[in-house]
């Protein structure tokens, strides 16, 4: 804290570069690579976008918020150094959000895309939702506080870690087991290093080795035509047909034709714009405490801000603040590392170069990766809350379950349906119909749909009330516990909550049978709390372990 307050230099003039800024330079630009090479991947074989919106429109307005981001923070890095007449202040890292890049791509696009059938609405759909988030980071800086103190953080980690293990976790272990020859030996290199802290010669990061040792099996498996990792010559000579240079459109229009999913979009977009907030003071704190105090309002509406310009370039993802600080200023980066990073993104997303990367790369490879951060987010719910709210924590994954449960069986039936279609098995006008009658005929096979239809309906809130329901009866804190109850009835009754779509149903709620549930739950919590005496000792939370 006493570094951040030394007194300026009048002639103090800070290096723009030091040796040091290579080592970070290296290693957090290896970082972004990874995440543009994870991004891209989900855009093009999970949402099944075309290349022509993917690399002449989303990867060159990424590239723009990414290099206004990493530029402002070097610039406020080379401020502070200023100011303070240090020569050792770090810029803080950031980029794209990397939960929040699988959440809108999982939780928003995918479903609508698979709704509409259309991934353009995906696009629009993940566009609205990083338009409210880019508000709710701006002035989040003044309610961030109050939220952080009424809402536990074992709900607010815990619904995270929902999403961890469901919609960011599951697909790439699946991925992994399907083609395991490159798959576990990726996932074996990962975890050594960034869980067991293995070093890999001359520090290069495991990240990098891992892709590398994913390209060298699957390219040599082509010699003994095995195929693995789908990579071809082929395939490299059309990627180079979008090597070019692409420069970000406005997408006004885009923005702003996806507000027809805004009951959707923003049951998920308010409660990651608050996490997002927790994670901004987070780590500026942790920032702070190596030395470099930054001003947490001007970091959250930077984020903002610059996330708005991306959105309406065309980038569904939001900015962030990257976890990580002291790390890459113990490495001896300073001022350059976080500006340099920024000219290396334009120089990958305006000239198409990510095309070639992935011909290059099998996406197996990068799918351990996914899976590390889901089991980093999964296992930081329970990491950094009190050891008793464990069981509260599983009570916000569970709605995420159902949800996942959900979306597996609708893919599942709109699939049979449309192949059964495709093979003249069944008429088009009996499409419906049919789907109604194996909806009906789960439950006898032990399929419980219509409770998955529920229960997983805006998973974000419902694993947030829930987890916070269940962190104040652990503690013993009735009313709060009846007072986030009674919120979960206010949030049903319109459908943020065990809903398809916000609205008020026929008058009684969207799901009033689950509305009057919670306000049950709410009178008989408020009565335990009007009625027991709890000792003063039992109300006070337990340190976290």
């Amino acid at each position: 804290m006493s570094a951040s307050t030394t007194a300026a230099k009048p002639d103090f003039e800070p290096a723009l570069w030091t040796s040091g800024d290579w080592n970070a330079f290296f290693g957090f630009g290896t970082n972004i690579l990874v995440n543009m090479l994870v991004l891209t991947g989900l855009l093009r074989f999970v949402l099944k976008m075309p290349d022509s919106l993917v690399f002449g429109r989303i990867l060159p307005a990424l590239g723009l918020m990414m290099c206004l981001s990493t530029m402002y923070y070097a610039w406020l890095a080379y401020r502070l150094a200023r100011e303070t007449g240090r020569s050792d202040v770090c810029a803080l890292p950031s980029g794209v959000s990397v939960p929040h890049m699988f959440i809108v791509t999982f939780v928003i696009m995918l479903p609508i895309t698979l709704k509409t059938g259309d991934p353009v609405k995906g696009w629009s759909a993940g566009l609205v939702w990083v338009f409210f988030q880019s508000f709710i980071l701006m002035i989040g800086g003044f309610i961030a506080p109050y939220i952080r103190r009424i809402t536990p953080r074992a709900a607010l980690l815990g619904t995270l870690a929902g999403v961890s293990v469901t919609f960011i976790s599951m697909r790439p272990a699946l991925e992994m087991y399907m083609t395991p020859q490159i798959g576990l030996v990726c996932f074996a290199i990962i975890v050594a290093s960034w869980f067991g802290g293995v070093k890999y010669p001359k520090g290069i990061p495991a990240g990098l080795v891992a892709i590398a040792a994913g390209m060298l099996i699957a390219w040599g498996s082509n010699l003994f035509g095995l195929g693995l990792g789908g990579l071809s010559l082929k395939g490299v000579g059309d990627a180079f047909a979008n090597f070019g240079f692409s420069v970000p459109i406005p997408a006004f229009g885009q923005v702003f034709s996806g507000f027809e999913f805004l009951g959707v979009i923003l049951v998920t977009a308010i409660p990651f714009g608050i996490y997002d907030l927790v994670e901004a003071m987070d780590n500026v704190e942790s920032a702070e405490a190596a030395g470099d105090g930054y001003p947490t309002t001007r970091v959250l509406t930077a984020d903002g801000v610059v996330s708005l310009i991306g959105c309406l370039m065309g980038n569904p993802f939001i900015n962030a603040v990257y976890i990580g600080h002291p790390g890459w200023k113990a490495m001896g980066g300073r001022i350059g590392y976080s500006a340099v990073t920024g000219i290396m993104v334009v120089l990958l997303s305006w000239f198409g170069i990510i095309s070639v990367l992935l011909a290059l790369v099998p996406v197996v490879a990068i799918s351990p990766i996914l899976l590390y951060i889901g089991m980093l987010i999964g296992a930081q719910a329970f990491q950094t809350t009190p050891i008793k709210h464990a069981p509260a924590v599983v009570l916000a994954l569970t709605p995420h379950l159902a949800a996942w449960a959900k979306l597996q069986v609708d893919t599942m039936l709109g699939a049979t349906l449309t192949a059964a279609q495709s093979v003249g098995a069944m008429a088009a006008d009996k499409a419906g119909a049919v789907k109604a009658a194996a909806i009906a005929s789960l439950p006898q096979q032990g399929v419980l749909y219509h409770g998955l239809e529920v229960m997983g309906g805006g998973s974000i809130l419902t694993g947030l009330v829930l987890g916070a329901i269940g962190v104040f009866v652990i503690e013993r804190d009735f009313a709060k516990a009846s007072a986030f109850s009674l919120a979960g009835a206010v949030l049903t009754y319109f459908g943020f909550m065990h809903g398809e779509a916000v609205g008020v149903g026929s008058g009684l709620g969207v799901t009033p049978p689950v509305a009057l549930a919670y306000v049950v739950v709410a009178a008989i919590l408020f009565g335990l709390a009007k009625s027991e005496t709890v000792p003063a000792e039992n109300t006070v939370a337990a340190p976290a372990e």
